[in-house]
């Protein structure tokens, strides 16, 4: 039985903590620890599971915790999410995940929060005092079993047709540690793979796949059973019969109780985020009211 995570800071305690072909910092800003774990090598791409690229991983207060759009955490996870966007261009945001299914529907929530700019040009922007906006097309895909397509393949579409320089995508992660859920805010520059940590693999979005940078952002907001139960029981699990945590070979989810509000507050904070990353050239008392 393996551990089932998201998080590369998780899989880098799994490894023992030192990974070779790996470079590791911690810093706090703005009251928030930070930690930032670079893959470099091969040999640490399997130990680790982990692609190649950069894991900046943000401690939070709990999500359930209210805050406003003029709040520092915004403008410090805003800093962390440019300092991966390319500079210029036109930025392709997609929501993942299903918009039904509240515990994977932080991607959909999240999409609907982003400043969409790509069609405000010419002098409607400059009537309007916004022709500093970057161009920003957003898109919330679904899920293979709503549209029987599969999200990569949806979203090399779009990029073969408006050609971003980036695509950023938003998703729901899985932990390993019930005390990670809502209080933890990953981004990376190595892409994602949708479905990955509840056992659902699916394409991956990536540079590779998608010809353009991918950017992913995600909050974890389920524990695989199994998973949950090996880490609390340790040993002692791989002595019991594996079908008390998976009946009839069905795969069990645990979420909180609180998972609405969490899923609703993650989002804003993270669409937020992302307008503070994408328009810099707007404070956010602006963006707030553009919103």
């Amino acid at each position: 039985m393996q551990y089932r995570t998201d998080l590369a800071i998780e899989a880098r305690e799994l490894a023992g903590g030192r990974v070779s072909g790996t470079e590791f910092c911690e810093y706090r800003q703005s009251g928030l620890k930070i930690s930032r774990l670079t893959v470099k090598s091969e040999r640490a791409r399997q130990l680790l599971g982990k692609e190649p690229g950069t894991y900046i991983t943000i401690e939070l207060p709990s999500l359930t915790d209210n805050f406003t759009e003029t709040d520092e955490r915004v403008k410090t996870i805003g800093g962390e999410i440019r300092r991966l966007l390319p500079v210029n261009g036109l930025l392709l945001v997609a929501g993942l995940g299903n918009k039904n299914i509240t515990p994977d529907a932080l991607g959909p929530k999240t999409g609907a929060r982003v400043l969409a700019t790509r069609h405000i040009t010419g002098e409607l922007a400059r009537s309007a005092g916004l022709d500093r906006l970057r161009p920003v097309a957003v898109v919330q895909t679904g899920v293979t079993g709503q549209t029987g397509i599969e999200t990569g393949e949806y979203l090399l579409s779009i990029v073969k047709r408006i050609r971003p320089t980036a695509v950023v995508a938003v998703d729901a992660l899985a932990s390993r540690r019930l005390e990670r859920l809502g209080c933890t805010l990953q981004i990376s520059d190595a892409g994602i793979a949708p479905g990955a940590g509840v056992g659902n693999h699916r394409t991956k979005i990536n540079r590779d796949t998608m010809g353009v940078p991918v950017i992913s952002i995600g909050v974890p907001t389920v524990v695989d059973v199994q998973t949950l139960a090996r880490d609390l029981l340790g040993g002692a699990i791989d002595r019991e019969p594996r079908d008390a945590l998976a009946p009839d070979g069905r795969q069990m989810i645990v979420t909180p109780r609180e998972i609405d509000l969490l899923t609703e507050r993650a989002a804003k904070l993270i669409g937020f985020s992302l307008n503070a990353a994408i328009q810099n050239e707007f404070d956010l008392t602006e963006l707030a009211a553009l919103m």
